[in-house]
């Protein structure tokens, strides 16, 4: 139920939208392409599991976890609906 200017269901769309996002930003960051036999970042050997678990990896398990611990998640909503815009 929507009220104002917002038509049913928008507000599912907006989380809908929002879902659909972050899923595409969190696809354009997994590795493509051959996977290396050392870490990029430290030299280290990469498992013979791991490279066959996520072809394309360049780091292990180590220096990937660092770097995913560094990702910033944006929490606005970027999709807000005329009500939210008009006040």
């Amino acid at each position: 139920m929507a009220g104002g200017w917002a038509r049913d269901g928008a507000v599912q769309d907006q989380i809908d939208d929002s879902v659909n996002d972050a899923v595409a930003a969190a696809r354009s960051r997994l590795p493509r392409g051959e996977s290396a036999e050392y870490c990029d970042l430290c030299g280290e050997d990469i498992p013979e599991k791991r490279r066959q678990a996520v072809p394309g990896v360049r780091t292990c398990i180590e220096c990937q976890s660092g770097r995913d611990a560094d990702v910033k998640h944006s929490a606005i909503n970027r999709r807000g609906s005329k009500d939210s815009q008009l006040r």
